[in-house]
């Protein structure tokens, strides 16, 4: 088995909890996902070295995916 560097890729996302911080990160990410539930939605950007979270109440989720 190979062992883990540090350089690669976590195995676990990140949960953020700030818009503002999930906007600057979507500039570099290479996708954006969106996973609606009955009352919450789940952001989910993939940057080249991380994949990134946001879970927002339903009437949030069009502000912050507009911005």
């Amino acid at each position: 088995m190979d062992d883990l560097n540090s350089s690669e890729v976590p195995l676990m996302p990140a949960e953020i909890t700030s818009t503002d911080e999930f906007v600057g990160l979507s500039e570099t990410a290479h996708e954006c996902r969106v996973k609606r539930s009955k009352d919450l939605v789940k952001l989910k950007l993939r940057t080249p070295s991380q994949l990134y979270t946001l879970k927002v109440k339903v009437d949030r989720a069009d502000d912050v995916i507009k911005r």
